[in-house]
């Protein structure tokens, strides 16, 4: 991961997982720490970007270690750090190139706004592998995009481009490939320009008691995470994954 401070009051986070900057616990460890740094700081606005053709393409399910879902220990250590992320007291815009799959949906999902271009793939694939979202995604998904958007994408698992992520409120600004990063930097400029106490003030106001809420939305995920890892369709569709071919569920 890379960090560069601006004498604009802006930080970009830069994660550097090229080509697909995997998802895991470390990894939003990792986030959670500089935004925290960063927030004590003078830095009044965060750019989250990632290095190479995918935002966040989920887990790595070419490594079962990491692609496997959390148990319940490491469960609890992932979703730490999640609230760690929606605890940050500045805003943070996400600029959203390739794919933003899983888990890191969930992450686009934790910032404050996200820049993305038409080629960008926004996926909650989690009942196409068998399985519940976690990552506070019950929360954050319905809360950007409304809840029949959350529930179509939750239910199908299906892609959306990034101008019907536009469309639909999922993506705050959408600009041609490439420029995505500038775009949010551009923002995150209009953001730190404005008087920061009150930025802070608003925030907490709007967004102070999201993590609360996602906090206890966490249980029920985690367990039915932990219910769902023992199921035949879960196998079967970790495996279909690898294998990319379309899963055979059984409801078992």
């Amino acid at each position: 991961m890379y960090v560069i401070v601006g004498d604009d009051h802006v930080a970009e986070v830069e994660i550097r997982r090229p080509p697909n900057n995997f998802f895991d616990t470390k990894l939003i460890r990792s986030l959670a720490d500089a935004y925290e740094e960063l927030a004590s700081g003078d830095v009044r606005a965060i750019v989250l970007c990632s290095q190479g053709k995918n935002f966040c393409a989920g887990a790595d399910f070419h490594n079962q270690s990491e692609a496997d879902p959390p148990k319940q220990e490491g469960a609890s250590d992932l979703y730490r750090e999640a609230l760690r992320l929606l605890r940050v007291e500045i805003p943070v815009v996400a600029a959203v190139q390739g794919s933003a799959v899983g888990g890191g949906l969930g992450l686009a999902c934790s910032a404050d706004f996200r820049v993305a271009v038409p080629e960008a793939r926004f996926s909650a694939n989690f009942a196409r592998l068998g399985f519940h979202p976690g990552f506070g995604l019950s929360v954050t998904l319905p809360g950007i995009v409304g809840q029949q958007t959350a529930l179509d994408l939750l239910y199908t698992g299906r892609r959306m481009g990034g101008e019907e992520a536009f469309a639909k409120g999922l993506a705050d600004r959408l600009v041609p490939h490439g420029e995505e990063r500038a775009e949010a930097h551009a923002f995150a400029v209009e953001i730190a320009r404005s008087a920061p106490l009150a930025v802070r003030s608003i925030r907490h106001t709007l967004r102070g008691g999201l993590a609360d809420t996602v906090a206890a939305i966490l249980k029920r995920e985690s367990s039915e995470q932990t219910r769902l890892r023992a199921t035949a369709d879960f196998a079967e569709g970790s495996l279909a994954m690898l294998e990319r071919r379309p899963p055979v569920f059984t409801a078992t």
